[in-house]
């Protein structure tokens, strides 16, 4: 067993000369002050009533996904249940927010005037810490630079209930993984890669903030019924093939889009071949095909994991309940995929969207006929996907190969643990040590460069490169705000051996490397523990626990901040159709929450609202020009940055709208995405198609998030058009309402738009936002 220190006595900073708030503690609800449930609150009981009861309301063998989603169920006798058509209520076990998103979570919470949190949740802080110099050194200054926005976080969670995990912690999903996440749990994320907690058999899925809050007050929580696509796993892992093989591979099968509105459920004998934080991998990445999550069967692998991270206790109670947390013998799946993991070969990804799928035996090819650049300039591991232990293990095995024949790295290399206890269990047992001496710099435990946190300095912006990362995402400039960064997606072990060798074109499996002393040699095949065979080190304490009685806990911000700003409700809907409304931009292709609201820089204004906004969209393509950032200001004839014109429109009470391609709104959950729009000005947001999460959160806000009937009718909206939205007077579930354009020269046209709310949608959208409706209903 894990045995971790006592918590730190050290008061929290409260901040002077700031806003403060007292808030009531007359609050009953449970909340737990464990960083572990105990197995008695783990209620798998009531999840197997509920099993029962939908089971035999449908007449059919269930699959493990529908058996946990469905075991949430605020009402299981009476939900209306169909696959991909109709909403359902669930009741959540957990929330979990990161740092950047918690910021407004938190503030909309606060909005809410609710004293304290129906559920257990937490808040980790690992988006704020750039990558620049070192571990110790970048998480110094990150606390530096980030005082006022972590004093807020510690006070916010001690004030309502909210267990609170310090700079330094590590990545959100890896302390969810060691601490909270367990076979059947259900449990919702500020993050779109939340669903990593699939890997021990969680449904574990990525909403934005006001998600959250609708959890953490109470309220049922809205999920559309998920399809399931099953992907059934034969054969066994071996050699240079590892898990994160399988989900590039799933990637390059079903596409950034494929598995949007379904839950992608692992099943087969392959199974058994994967190891638990394997599984998390394969399911961390399923956010880059859109699913709404991924889930393993509970099997041997998450037990001994559970065991050695303090919780055999529940994986005891599992045990008990084994039949509910794998699926039911003769389940149908809306789609299946079969993947021969002894055919398996290793997999490279990229450049510039996480679907685009190679064998590495073909990537130098590739890379030659397409003119990606072949030297590997930086090869980065670790993040949230790959930051194991035996991930780190696999690595460090490489790397000792090179160092036993005197090489070091010929590209830069870099190093980020997920959790505190991964790093100080890696330098313990000597992994840090080696992929130091091979040329890695060990960075603090965060998201750093993974999610655009990286100071880079070793390249010019616009200057084209290669790198190299076991992270998830590599769209345009996302590591590094260099858009002619080319930037692959791989295991660690890959990266680990383009690094040694420093070049995209090489295969371990079949190609040698020279020793300074003119030897030749092949590297061996990876190898590395699943587990550390001593018990993990906690490494240094880092959780705050929220107080029994917290009314004495201020919770400050200054009016004069600009990292942080409390929320102003946003306006009702005015009872009547939306008129002669400009268009902002027509966004050319591949639009993302990183063209939308970008990361990197903007990270700091997450809590500010109107700082945050200069950002809102400037990194789309606009059809017009080809340009980024740059639209034309129809009430005044000249050009302008997006947020500029908005923001101008806004004053001088015009409406507007955004015109977008597919999938838009892929990436990241960050709800800011959404906030933004509305907060300048915006009233929908017409499209071909939504990817899950942002849909959901442009609804929460308020905004109108439309699809063209017929995907073709994007092509007949001009840039200088004006457009009317009809029928909003009627709107009503899957009746679709009506765009009226008039082009500039005086001609005019109509075409249906679709939408997909419900009736407790449409209350949120004439509430002006899900938090006014909620405020409604107090």
């Amino acid at each position: 067993m894990t045995t971790y220190k006592r918590p730190s006595s050290q008061p929290l900073a409260l901040g002077t000369g700031a806003r403060r708030f007292h808030v009531s503690s007359a609050f009953s609800a449970k909340v737990a002050m464990s960083r572990f449930e105990p197995a008695s609150s783990v209620n798998y009981g009531k999840m197997h009533e509920n099993i029962n009861i939908v089971r035999r309301r449908l007449g059919r063998p269930l699959t493990l996904s529908e058996k946990i989603v469905y075991g949430h169920l605020d009402d299981p006798a009476g939900q209306d249940i169909e696959r991909g058509r109709t909403y359902l209520r669930l009741r959540p076990d957990r929330v979990a927010m990161q740092d950047a998103t918690a910021q407004m979570a938190m503030l909309q919470f606060i909005s809410s005037g609710l004293p304290r949190v129906a559920v257990p949740s937490t808040i980790h802080c690992d988006h704020l810490i750039e990558a620049q110099i070192g571990g110790p050194e970048d998480l110094q200054r990150a606390k530096e630079v980030n005082e006022e926005v972590y004093n807020f976080l510690a006070t916010a969670a001690a004030k309502y209930g909210v267990g609170f995990w310090k700079p330094g912690s590590g990545i959100i999903h890896q302390i969810i993984l060691e601490n909270y996440a367990y076979p059947g749990v259900m449990l919702i994320g500020t993050d779109s890669h939340t669903p990593n907690g699939g890997g021990l058999g969680s449904i574990c899925i990525g909403v934005g903030g006001a998600d959250a809050v609708d959890v953490m007050a109470g309220i049922p929580w809205e999920l559309k019924c998920p399809n399931v696509i099953g992907v059934k796993l034969t054969g066994a892992l071996s050699g240079w093939t590892s898990p994160k093989d399988v989900i590039l591979k799933v990637a390059g099968i079903l596409t950034v889009k494929g598995g949007t509105g379904a839950i992608v459920e692992y099943h087969g004998p392959g199974v058994d071949s994967i190891s638990c934080t394997g599984m998390a991998t394969i399911c961390n990445m399923g956010a880059e095909i859109g699913a709404t999550t991924s889930i393993f069967p509970y099997n041997h692998r998450m037990k001994t994991y559970m065991e050695k991270t303090g919780r055999g206790e529940i994986s005891a109670v599992a045990d008990q309940f084994k039949e509910d947390l794998v699926p039911d013998n003769g389940c149908e799946y809306d789609q299946v995929v079969e993947i021969n993991l002894s055919e398996l070969k290793p997999h490279i990804n990229g450049p510039f969207t996480p679907d685009l799928a190679h064998p590495v035996s073909e990537i130098g090819a590739t890379a030659k006929k397409n003119g990606w650049p072949l030297e590997v300039k930086v090869g980065l591991i670790g993040s949230c996907t790959n930051s194991s232990y035996e991930d780190m293990g696999r690595a460090a095995s490489l790397a000792k190969q090179a160092l036993d024949r005197g090489m070091k790295c010929k590209a830069q290399f870099t190093v980020t643990p997920g959790s505190e206890q991964i790093r100080a269990t890696i330098e313990r047992d000597g992994y840090a040590k080696i992929l130091s001496d091979v040329g890695g710099i060990v960075l603090a435990n965060a998201c750093g460069p993974c999610i655009g946190q990286w100071d880079r300095k070793d390249v010019k912006k616009g200057e084209k490169n290669t790198i190299v990362t076991s992270y998830n995402r590599n769209f345009t400039a996302r590591n590094d705000a260099n858009p002619a960064t080319h930037a692959f997606v791989t295991s660690p072990e890959i990266v680990t051996a383009m690094a040694i060798a420093g070049t995209l074109d090489f295969n371990p499996e079949t190609d040698f490397l020279t020793a300074p002393n003119g030897e030749k040699f092949k590297l061996e095949a990876p190898t590395g523990d699943e587990l550390p065979s001593k018990d993990f080190d906690p490494g240094q304490d880092t959780y705050q626990y929220p107080p029994a009685e917290s009314s004495s806990v201020m919770v400050n911000v200054s009016p004069s901040s600009n990292r942080l700003q409390l929320l102003e409700p946003f306006d009702k809907w005015q009872g009547k159709d939306l008129e002669d409304m400009r268009i902002l931009i027509k966004v050319k292709g591949k639009c993302t929450t990183d063209h939308i609201s970008a990361a990197g820089p903007w990270l700091k204004f997450r809590g500010h609202l109107d700082n945050i906004s200069n950002n809102m969209l400037i990194g789309a393509v606009n059809i017009d020009n080809d340009a980024v950032n740059k639209v034309k200001n129809l009430l005044t004839g000249e050009f302008g940055g997006v947020p500029d014109v908005a923001r101008h429109y806004k004053a001088n009470g015009v409406n507007w709208v955004v015109v977008g391609d597919e999938n838009y709104g892929e990436g990241s959950s960050r709800e800011h995405a959404a906030l933004e729009p509305r907060h300048l000005g915006g009233r929908a947001i017409i499209v071909k198609s939504f990817a899950r999460i942002h849909e959901t959160n442009l609804k929460k806000q308020g905004l109108l998030p439309l699809t063209f009937a017929d995907p073709k009718d994007y092509d007949k909206i001009r840039p200088d058009d004006k457009i009317s939205i009809s029928g909003l007077k009627s709107l009503s579930p899957g009746k679709p309402l009506t765009a009226v354009i008039k082009h500039s020269d005086g001609s005019q046209e109509s075409f249906p738009l679709n939408h997909t709310f419900n009736e407790t949608q449409i209350d949120w959208f004439k509430a002006g936002s899900a938090l006014n409706r909620m405020k409604q209903l107090q």
